[in-house]
């Protein structure tokens, strides 16, 4: 700039703010704006595609608003696309904690949980989400597909078919995994 002078968000004045994935900051480091500010910027970076930019704005709001249930909702999304699974799951959690019957707190902490690998309570809060709107056809699927693998990991659908992933042949005596050498079992 030719007077020495310089933008907080770093652009020039006359010029519009940087756009994309860049919050904008002051000298602190902090973002420019208030908590409110911080929010809005965050929620259009997460619908913009820009998850990992987001969390960041929305963890500055929570740290300043740590009871606003709008503010961890957002951020937990933001760090579950960003694939942050267990930071987002306590954050769904702490907004299902602060109130039960919302339904899509608790979609979330099961979907993380799911993430976690973490099925029994990803049932658990998935089931409370369908049970509130029964009619919200991702809730559903979310819930049957816990479901399936639970199932699947007790054995309800038989065993494995030869080919099919995580199939094992079934050694015999005398090969690898079978009876250790040097027992005989005709003696």
């Amino acid at each position: 700039m030719q007077d020495g002078q310089e933008r907080v968000d770093g652009g020039v004045p006359g010029e519009q703010p940087p756009t994309g994935g860049v919050p904008a900051q002051g000298r602190s480091g902090e973002p420019v704006g208030d908590v409110y500010d911080w929010f809005r910027r965050g929620a259009k970076l997460l619908a913009q595609g820009h998850p990992a930019a987001a969390e960041q704005l929305l963890a500055r709001a929570a740290e300043a608003e740590p009871h606003s249930r709008s503010i961890r909702e957002a951020l937990a999304r933001a760090q579950f696309d960003a694939g942050s699974y267990a930071a987002a799951l306590e954050n769904f959690r702490a907004v299902a904690l602060a109130d039960p019957s919302d339904d899509y707190a608790q979609f979330g902490w099961g979907v993380a949980a799911a993430r976690l690998g973490d099925f029994e309570t990803s049932a658990e809060h998935l089931a409370l989400a369908v049970a509130m709107r029964p009619e919200t056809d991702h809730y559903r699927s979310a819930l049957r597909q816990t479901r399936a693998t639970l199932a699947a990991r007790a054995g309800a659908f038989g065993p494995l078919l030869p080919g099919a992933p995580g199939y094992r042949e079934p050694s015999l005596p005398g090969e690898a995994g079978g009876e250790p050498e040097g027992i005989d079992d005709d003696a």
